[in-house]
């Protein structure tokens, strides 16, 4: 009787064992080029996804269609070894996933996934407010421009939230552009007054 206990909780023990080691990172997220799933929550109508190079090239763009989880499988299979971004640009952040590609499998590097915030601009009136979280305190660049013009420029830097209001010229009406360039990228909001 001891034997089968034995025998038993061996057993147990050994299955366990083979269940932990199957939900490793590496061989849980270990896929194959030609079927690679991603995933993104809470993605609106008008999101776009892409795909770049290490370099920052756009491999693949498109819009979202429906507002939910995002799925989608892509065959990555005719990719060079080498890691990649999957990008889904919401309307005030950015989530990117990397995954490295190495001899036709995916790996997906889960603690390089992040979040980038947009700035966020908006015009009422004869006011431009500009506001960005910056996690890192990374400076932001703000350049105004009416009727393709330069009007003003600034880098703000410094703080973990940055904000600014500017009063624009109520008699000057027209088209305003602000590009904001942050973290490498650059965001363009077009206006009127």
């Amino acid at each position: 009787m001891r034997t089968i206990k034995r025998k038993v909780f061996v057993a147990i023990f050994m299955l366990v064992t083979i269940v932990n080691f199957a939900n490793t990172n590496d061989l849980n997220t270990l896929l194959n080029a030609d079927k690679v799933k991603v995933i993104f929550n809470n993605a609106k109508k008008g999101n776009q996804l892409t795909i770049k190079d290490v370099d920052g090239a756009i491999l693949h763009s498109e819009e979202i269609k429906k507002e939910g989880t995002f799925v989608k499988t892509f065959n990555l299979s005719e990719l060079e070894n080498g890691n990649y971004t999957l990008e889904l640009e919401k309307d005030f952040k950015i989530v990117v996933k990397t995954i490295k590609i190495n001899n036709n499998n995916v790996t997906f590097i889960e603690d390089a996934e992040k979040l980038i915030f947009k700035p966020l601009v908006r015009s009422k009136n004869n006011k431009l407010i500009i506001k960005k979280n910056a996690i890192n305190a990374e400076p932001l660049k703000i350049s105004i421009y009416y009727n393709n013009e330069i009007i003003y420029s600034e880098t703000i830097k410094g703080h973990k939230i940055l904000n600014r209001v500017y009063i624009l010229d109520k008699e000057l009406k027209g088209d305003y552009k602000v590009v904001s360039y942050n973290n490498g990228r650059s965001y363009v909001n077009n206006f009127k007054i």
